[in-house]
């Protein structure tokens, strides 16, 4: 550890990758205003930390965000620095095929929730003032003549819409294969899908911008911003009736030390605290914690949420089943 004046500086650094390949960071849309809500949470959230642990044990630490989009984690050196990084994956199994992976000693998780990570986000609904054709849940968005827009399923984010869809489609059906299957192709006959590459027939901004389709599927958190950019008199949000719950995992991937790692411990820790809860949600993110859920419940309706793990089995079974080459959704895609 190096000492500077008499003070231990630690540098954290908090690594966060894309939806390629199925776990990172939630994507945001390209639209400007709400290009990368995730940073400016972690931004808040970071300042947050350093805040409190200045007063709790009168040392600096420095928290920086280390974006990658190759799922790789990156390398980061200062000299006379004890480092330490957090890796946050959407699939845990990711975190340990890295080189530096070093599982955590600690148990900072709560065990009396279904979810692992501090806040989630889910699917939802993103419809125009007044909700013209009454589109409440899943069902209503095989009826002839919606024009539903959604990232392709082919791109980095796009997956979780697909993946939403088939909970619904298999929770509604008992866990039939088949049926499930017919409704996530009927459902996307009615999609028009994005280009993989952003900023080329985004669907975000083809339904805001070019005022096309009557629904868009997003991300909670983003379609919030949306409607606080654009107005309530223009853009409304109707919550389905069940949904995915997308959250992270979060372990240290690299380590400086023994006390980098204690501070990286202890910034896990106090993700779960009601001060980073109520951060959280006011980023729009849903809280875990029941009494910032309630404090706001206008704003984050009750749904049904399930996780990839109790759903599907994992993200390696995602991959094969769905996404591979020649697999379901190739197969819809041809049809």
């Amino acid at each position: 550890m190096t000492f500077i004046n008499s003070r231990l500086v630690v540098s954290l650094f908090i690594f966060m990758v894309s939806l390629g390949a199925a776990y990172g960071m939630l994507q945001p849309l390209t639209h400007d205003s709400v290009r990368d809500p995730s940073q400016k949470l972690h931004a808040q959230l970071n300042d947050a930390f350093a805040k409190y642990w200045k007063e709790r044990t009168g040392t600096d630490v420095s928290i920086r965000q280390a974006r990658n989009k190759s799922g790789k984690t990156v390398d980061a050196t200062v000299d006379g620095l004890d480092i330490t990084a957090l890796d946050l994956s959407y699939d845990g199994n990711t975190q340990g095929k890295k080189a530096r992976f070093i599982p955590p000693e600690w148990k900072p998780l709560p065990q009396n929730s279904p979810y692992a990570s501090p806040y989630v986000s889910t699917i939802v609904f993103l419809v125009r003032k007044g909700n013209p054709k009454g589109l409440r849940d899943w069902d209503d968005l095989l009826r002839p003549g919606v024009e539903i827009l959604a990232s392709n399923p082919e791109s980095e984010d796009g997956r979780w819409s697909y993946l939403a869809a088939w909970v619904y489609a298999l929770k509604q059906s008992d866990g039939d294969e088949a049926v499930a299957g017919e409704f996530v192709k009927n459902l996307f006959a009615n999609v028009k899908l994005s280009d993989s590459e952003p900023g080329k027939g985004d669907a975000m901004i083809s339904f805001i911008e070019g005022d096309i389709g009557d629904l868009l599927l997003a991300w909670e958190n983003e379609a919030h911003l949306l409607v606080r950019e654009k107005g309530p008199d223009k853009l409304e949000i109707v919550v389905p009736s069940m949904s995915i719950a997308a959250e992270r995992s979060i372990s240290v991937t690299a380590s400086g030390g023994r006390g980098a790692r204690d501070v990286a411990a202890a910034y896990i820790d106090y993700l779960y605290t009601p001060l980073t809860q109520d951060i959280a949600a006011r980023h729009y993110y849903r809280p875990r914690d029941p009494l910032t859920n309630a404090k706001y419940g206008a704003q984050f309706p009750p749904l049904a949420l399930f996780t990839i793990d109790e759903v599907f089995g994992g993200w390696r079974k995602v991959e094969q089943i769905h996404f591979a080459k020649g697999r379901f959704f190739e197969q819809i895609q041809s049809n």
